[in-house]
């Protein structure tokens, strides 16, 4: 990238940052993008350690890169943050801890995403170092433009991301100084609200996020309960002034009612006397307040949900017993049992039916997240049937009264078929998960889909058929994709045959989607055609058979009927001749091919032509014009078949006998 000034101003706000430093300022240094492009403006809070002196080295090993600024120390990352986005002259902004260090191609990766897409923010892939977790649900894959409520995004809010420095500084953004922890979350939420757009670079680790050996991390130095409903407070005055009350603040509010929330009570309020639990209770339910309705319930899983209802309630003694529960819950390594009842499963979490509590069961139904796992051991296509085999369960849901449906559902018009499958033992499934607590003993199925006949009798339409599985065991259901899980042996590359139904041949292809992996049928060629699967590359005289064209070329396909791939001649009156393709070792059909054409067996005229299958033709190469005839003799008269001339390069032969007069007169030079 080519710039002619700083692009980038690299912001560091450093305390005692020492020895995590030194790493931190090379690793800007040494970015892919050029020093050039670069300012790195580091603000020393008032470190009383080697933080000045490493400064001073690191400045004249990097001359003209580094601005070195000092002030006393503020308390806090807000103040240096701030004094830094005064001094930055870059069309871009990172903020990088002095405890951090970034990937070598970082900076260039998230300027190229931001300037190709036109956003104002972008997120690089955070990898943990040293112990610390990161979150990782925004990085599942690259997204050149989202914003807060289509994404995850908002899962992530610290500052260590790019940012164009004209929405900062149209929104005077800047870290409030009077929250001790948590100053990063109203900066950074402002700008995704604000941005234009927002990019996410998931292919590469950009920031390495350190947890220090003295775990002097600024999160870590922060203790208490009281800064964190600071935070909180002013996360949830945001939400209630700039989200209109739906869907968008719901997804937004999640992440608090959850991350936040769970963060306080699991660190800070447990550890506090029982008189400041009490209020710390009741200030983080008079925080939450304005975010709450029923709705939410929708949106929080089950453990958040009897959190929120515990905390709603100030239920105080009830609230310190999940945690304890959760901890245990975690430590086992075991999935909490479920309740089925009437078409419902509620999660056997604490209290549950507790006429002393009075919790309601929507914070334990987990029916519309039960998970349907499932592994594939045969996906394969014989003929005009689709065989497949494998097992398929809901989690934590005993194999009783199965009834399990293969689901085949046209992509466009949502036309769909639901066929049975055979219920097959599965003896041990479930011994390796949940320390065997739940067996699935009756998961496996077998099912044949013949596409002539699976429209309830009929043919399939054209068209992409996805093919999921409705897994269904006392009274509970979960439709899922099939083919992300599966046996090493099962193919996962394209099948695509053209096969022999009454109405005459059709293609069809079995395939895996990309990039979830799962099997789709393609009837009709929507994907995947026929022609491209089908070569003649080359056509020349036999070298040890006279008289004896030679047609070579290739065909990809996995089947074909009988017979039905040939070279097939035309002559102009009519006539045709037609040549199959020979099949390979065993009868296969894939693969190199040559087809014999004895010329002596052609009437007279001219031969064109072409590779046939069923519907599907190509046309046959030229021979080269500079081809020499060849000649026989038919009852004793000489014949022969040379080059003709078409139009468009392609096959012609002209066949015929010879004229012994105009021989004769030729010989005689007459």
């Amino acid at each position: 990238m080519t710039v002619t000034g700083p692009l980038i101003s690299v912001i560091i706000a450093a305390y005692n940052a020492m020895p995590y430093l030194t790493r931190c300022v090379e690793s800007v240094a040494a970015q892919s993008i050029g020093k050039a492009a670069l300012e790195v403006i580091v603000v020393d809070d008032g470190s009383t350690d080697g933080t000045p002196a490493e400064l001073k080295r690191l400045g004249a090993a990097h001359p003209g890169l580094l601005r070195v600024v000092t002030q006393e120390n503020s308390g806090g990352p807000a103040g240096p943050r701030n004094h830094g986005l005064d001094l930055a002259r870059g069309e871009f902004v990172f903020f990088l801890d002095a405890d951090d260090h970034l990937g070598p191609e970082a900076l260039e990766r998230m300027a190229v995403m931001a300037e190709k897409n036109g956003t104002d923010v972008v997120l690089g892939k955070m990898v943990g170092e040293g112990g610390r977790r990161p979150p990782q649900s925004m990085f599942r894959r690259n997204q050149p433009r989202t914003d807060v409520f289509d994404s995850r995004v908002y899962w992530t809010l610290s500052p260590m991301k790019l940012f164009r420095r004209s929405l900062v500084e149209e929104h005077h953004l800047r870290f409030p100084t009077d929250l001790p922890t948590g100053e990063d979350q109203p900066f950074v939420a402002r700008a995704y609200l604000h941005a234009s757009g927002i990019s996410v670079v998931a292919d590469y680790d950009c920031v390495y996020w350190v947890l220090r050996a003295d775990e002097g991390n600024i999160t870590l130095r922060t203790p208490g309960s009281e800064p964190r409903l600071r935070f909180l407070s002013r996360m949830v005055d945001l939400l209630v002034d700039r989200v209109p009350p739906g869907p968008g603040r719901d997804h937004l509010a999640h992440r608090h009612l959850t991350v936040e929330v769970g963060s306080l009570i699991r660190c800070h309020l447990v550890h506090e006397p029982r008189d400041e639990q009490h209020k710390t209770l009741a200030r983080l339910a008079e925080t939450l307040a304005p975010l709450w309705h029923d709705g939410l319930h929708d949106v929080l899983p089950p453990l958040a949900r009897l959190r929120m209802h515990l905390v709603r309630h100030t239920m105080l003694d009830e609230l310190l017993e999940l945690d304890r529960y959760e901890r245990e819950l975690a430590e086992s390594g075991v999935s909490a049992p479920l309740l089925v009842e009437d078409g419902r499963a509620y999660v056997r979490h604490p209290f549950l039916r507790d006429p002393g509590r009075g919790v309601p069961d929507a914070c334990y139904d987990v029916t519309a997240l039960l998970s349907a796992r499932h592994h594939l051991t045969r996906a394969e296509l014989r003929g005009t049937t689709l065989h497949l085999a494998g097992h398929a369960y809901l989690h934590r849901v005993a194999t009783h009264d199965v009834a399990t449906e293969l689901v085949l559902r046209e992509r466009g018009t949502g036309t769909e078929f639901r066929l049975p499958v055979t219920h097959t033992d599965t003896p041990g499934l479930g011994d390796d998960e949940d320390k065997g607590r739940y067996p699935y003993e009756r998961a496996g199925f077998e099912a044949s889909v013949d596409v002539t006949t699976a429209a309830e009798g009929g043919p399939l339409d054209d068209g992409l058929w996805d093919v999921s599985l409705d897994v269904a065991a006392q009274g509970l259901s979960k439709e899922v994709r099939i083919g992300c899980k599966r046996a090493d042996d099962v193919d996962a590359e394209p099948c695509v045959r053209v096969v022999d139904t009454p109405a005459g041949p059709r293609a069809l292809a079995l395939y895996t989607t990309k990039p979830y992996g799962n099997f789709t049928l393609d009837l009709g060629e929507n994907k995947h055609r026929v022609t491209p699967r089908l070569l003649v590359d080359g056509v020349r005289w036999a070298r040890d058979v006279p008289n004896r064209l030679e047609f070579s070329g290739r065909c990809s396909l996995a089947s074909y009927p009988d017979d039905a791939l040939r070279i097939v001649l035309s002559e102009e009156g009519g006539r045709t001749a037609a040549f199959p393709v020979p099949r390979g070792e065993e009868g296969r059909t894939g693969g190199p091919f040559t087809v014999g054409v004895p010329v002596e067996r052609l009437g007279a005229g001219v031969w064109t032509g072409e590779l046939r299958l069923g519907a599907w033709g190509l046309p046959l190469p030229q021979l080269p014009p500079s081809t020499a005839p060849v000649k026989w003799r038919r009852l004793g008269l000489p014949w022969y078949a040379k080059p003709a001339q078409r139009k468009g390069r392609c096959f012609a032969l002209h066949v015929a006998r010879t004229d012994l007069v105009k021989a004769f007169t030729r010989r005689l030079g007459l």
